[in-house]
């Protein structure tokens, strides 16, 4: 992925501490512009958020149209990660592209090919060959071995190590210093908790918690929420 050095105006949505992190790192690690904050009209309490507008999301475009304001939209996990993949296409379907941000203190090569409204925060190693899709999340200080193609709306928190050749499908999510093996597919949703080791392929929607891979009889969808035990 080439520096992208064209200052764009970005609209953030949400007014969370996740969204408070976004401007930040846009502010001083990127040639980007915050201009405002958006968030769903029912949980819009104020009209301002980081000293900055705060419109409804179902107008937004009527503010900060599209052909001229870009949008990122740094939501959280829940629901393994559909949330965020909603609100990633109702931002498509106004008009909008999405900007990524790949901080300046991650380790990157030449040619990284990695789509919209990714955030990649600072100490991530992402190996050369690495592909990184849309709408995924990488906290800081994870290995991306070689060869990976990470797909959409994947949550990967921070220490995790994959190692080369893997295959991420979308919706997964890693808990923190989650390993997997070399050259195996991580299903469709799957969560793998805090600490696991993966060595083989897993099934979509499965559960994987503990250094001993144990698998659980619930499927990852059917959890309210991703508990502390599971994320780190």
């Amino acid at each position: 992925m080439e520096k992208d050095t064209s200052q764009k105006k970005i609209v953030i949505f949400g007014e969370s501490q996740l969204a408070s992190l976004a401007h930040f790192y846009f502010k001083h690690d990127s040639s980007h512009e915050v201009v405002a904050f958006s968030v769903d009209k029912a949980y819009r309490k104020s009209d301002q958020f980081e000293n900055l507008p705060l419109v409804d999301f179902e107008t937004v475009q009527e503010h900060y149209p599209p052909s001229e304001y870009y949008m990122f939209l740094p939501i959280s996990f829940k629901r393994m990660s559909h949330l965020r993949r909603e609100k990633f296409e109702a931002a498509k379907e106004k008009g909008y592209s999405l900007v990524s941000y790949v901080s300046s203190k991650a380790t990157t090569w030449p040619g990284l090919d990695i789509g919209e409204n990714c955030f990649i925060f600072e100490d991530n190693n992402i190996q050369p060959y690495v592909k990184i899709g849309d709408n995924c999340i990488l906290w800081s200080g994870n290995h991306i071995g070689h060869h990976t193609v990470i797909k959409n709306h994947v949550f990967i928190t921070s220490h995790v190590v994959i190692s080369g050749a893997c295959t991420i499908e979308d919706h997964a999510f890693f808990g923190v210093n989650a390993t997997i093996r070399d050259e195996t597919m991580i299903a469709e949703a799957t969560l793998v908790g805090m600490g696991a080791i993966i060595t083989k392929d897993t099934e979509p929607y499965q559960i994987i918690l503990g250094a001993r891979s144990t698998v659980m009889p619930k499927k990852s969808m059917d959890l309210d929420s991703i508990s502390h035990k599971s994320n780190g």
